[in-house]
């Protein structure tokens, strides 16, 4: 039985810290604003900030999930989001 190596993150990224094709997929649901549709992703600091800045750009139907989705990461990550609209969809 072989064993599955502990997953590199480091290793998702192409040179310009762009997550890659193969490391996206690697993610698990839970790492993504958006987990049936796989949109957003957010494995680290710096995808939360992306998704906070790009919230408007998610369909109505899925914004108060992504909302709550972006305050845990920033809460797992010791951020603070800084969005109205990511906090005031969240209460919904």
């Amino acid at each position: 039985m072989t064993k599955t190596p502990p997953r590199n993150p480091a290793s998702h990224y192409a040179g310009n810290d762009r997550l890659t094709t193969e490391g996206r997929g690697e993610l698990t649901d839970s790492e993504f604003g958006i987990p049936e549709k796989r949109a957003f992703p957010m494995p680290d600091a710096k995808h939360v900030r992306a998704a906070e800045s790009r919230f408007h750009l998610a369909a109505d139907d899925g914004t108060p999930e992504l909302a709550r989705q972006i305050l845990m990461k920033a809460n797992e990550f010791g951020l603070d989001v800084k969005s109205t609209n990511v906090l005031e969809w969240a209460r919904k």
